[in-house]
């Protein structure tokens, strides 16, 4: 017999057993479940936390307690920048100290050797003048002609210090500006608190104006 033309539509499938179906193929990814939740960008001032990523994905906040240990870790962060700065200052005035007293080295050097007219001892005095003090070097022309000591140098070592504290600066300086950016105003206010707290802790001898937001 042909069913071909017989309708159905009318027939109740309510009472059909589906639980023999396999639906281990359809895709149910749509829910979600044990995913990590998405941090939350804002690029306009809020004071929501809900979401909130500090610079990287892995420092999330959730909830009130990661929020007060992630201002606090701001503000140990800022203080940090301010006692670097203070620390490269104080560096660089041990430079300079120990420039004058190699320049004072010189000039008692050179006028001992004017004074002594043994050419022996000369020699030994000339060879001193020449031997780097400290990691100060020194130019030598024209030291030992009458015509006083030449313009210092630092050494070798002592510039490559300073070009590793001056990129490690700027490193902090921009990581700090990155902070501000999540336009969140707890973490505005902890910056701003940090870098209070390391100027009056560690800035005593630094200057209190800032020539440019980031450095």
């Amino acid at each position: 017999m042909d069913h071909s033309h017989m309708d159905h539509s009318g027939m109740d499938h309510s009472g059909m057993d589906h639980g023999g179906m396999d639906h281990g193929g359809m895709d149910h990814g749509g829910h979600g479940g044990g995913s990590m939740p998405m941090c939350n960008m804002n690029m306009l001032f809020t004071w929501d936390t809900t979401n909130l990523c500090i610079v990287f994905r892995q420092w999330h906040v959730t909830g009130t307690a990661s929020l007060i240990f992630s201002l606090l870790a701001i503000v140990a962060i800022c203080a940090g920048y301010e006692a670097l700065r203070e620390g490269t200052r104080r560096y660089e005035v041990w430079l300079s100290n120990k420039e004058v007293a190699y320049n004072r080295y010189q000039e008692n050097a050179a006028a001992n050797h004017h004074h002594d007219h043994d050419p022996e001892q000369g020699e030994e005095e000339q060879v001193a003048e020449t031997t780097p003090f400290l990691g100060i070097e020194r130019i030598s022309g024209g030291s030992g002609s009458g015509s006083g000591p030449s313009e210092p140098s630092i050494g070798q070592r002592a510039r490559i210090l300073k070009a590793v504290l001056y990129a490690v600066q700027n490193f902090y300086a921009f990581m700090i500006m990155l902070l501000f950016m999540t336009y969140n105003g707890f973490v505005m206010i902890a910056v701003a608190v940090g870098a209070g707290l390391g100027y009056y802790f560690f800035g005593s001898h630094t200057r209190a104006t800032k020539e440019t937001a980031c450095h």
